[in-house]
């Protein structure tokens, strides 16, 4: 994570930055390294102290916090504790997102012995096929060259209704029906 610590009016001390990379490192364990970068600007106006704390993080997320305090302790604290409070709700739609994305890959198959037998398989309707003339030969050529791993088709020579697939070790099958 890079930071950039900036101080108006103040001289940034070895223990005011130590200070701050103490709150800062408690944010990135919450956020589980996905900070990218951190602005702090300190301003010191009389008798208060000014922290400005962002976060750059991730996805395009900036997390913001402005405080002021008595004392840099207490407004360095506030403001990381802000910033926090918004990470957290952030890493909570992160969870969300991702709960939500389960793709249906991701889930086992439900168990087939499941299933009452009185139930009857869902038929799902697929493309309408217009049925075109062909000679066997020529509906292994258009098997061969296209995707689907199957064709219907009316044989040209008998002028019944056939179906061409591709069986699993690669041959061509051919169901036609009896005369």
């Amino acid at each position: 994570m890079r930071l950039e610590l900036t101080g108006r009016n103040v001289e940034i001390t070895p223990a005011l930055r130590a200070l701050v990379d103490r709150k800062l490192a408690k944010l990135t364990r919450v956020l589980n390294d996905a900070v990218v970068s951190a602005q702090v600007v300190l301003t010191q106006e009389k008798y208060r102290r000014i922290t400005d704390l962002s976060l750059h993080m991730r996805g395009d997320h900036v997390l913001a916090g402005k405080t002021t305090g008595e004392n840099w302790t207490d407004s360095i604290g506030r403001a990381a504790d802000k910033v926090a409070q918004q990470a957290t709700r952030v890493k909570g739609k992160w969870a969300e997102r991702k709960r939500r994305a389960t793709s249906a890959r991701a889930l086992p198959p439900p168990p087939a012995d499941t299933q009452p037998d009185d139930v009857a398989p869902r038929i799902v309707r697929a493309l309408r096929y217009h049925v075109k003339p062909l000679a066997i030969d020529d509906a292994a050529m258009k098997v061969e060259a296209g995707s689907d791993g199957f064709l219907v088709f009316r044989n040209a020579d008998t002028g019944a209704i056939n179906v061409l697939y591709r069986r699993k070790n690669g041959d061509l099958g051919l169901i036609e029906p009896e005369r």
